[in-house]
């Protein structure tokens, strides 16, 4: 099974640098309040907020088990990770399937 996600990972591999990068942040954050991820470009350009402003910061929350937080900082982090987390698991899945077909 490992052989199978490396290989997924290998196939897939801007997905895997970009989660890298914003799983690495993310520890980097948590871990050290060093903050290096990339800014919002509609808020640094209007100086409105877009509707996806603070869920990085929903996501560090749910992270730690801070839920009325994360709801505070934006209630669309609850749809929206369960929904990715199907979509990898599926795209997953579907690779899997393609893999073992083929042998």
């Amino acid at each position: 099974m490992a052989y199978m996600v490396l290989k997924y990972l290998r196939l897939h591999w801007i997905y895997t640098i970009v989660m890298g990068y914003f799983s690495a942040a993310i520890v980097l954050y948590m871990l050290s309040d060093i903050h290096i991820l990339i800014p919002c470009l509609w808020k640094a350009v209007t100086g409105y907020e877009c509707p996806g402003c603070g869920l990085t910061t929903a996501l560090i929350a749910l992270l730690k088990m801070e839920w009325a937080y994360a709801w505070s900082a934006n209630p669309m982090i609850f749809g929206i990770v369960p929904v990715v987390i199907f979509l990898i698991l599926r795209d997953f899945w579907r690779f899997r399937q393609r893999q073992i077909d083929s042998l």
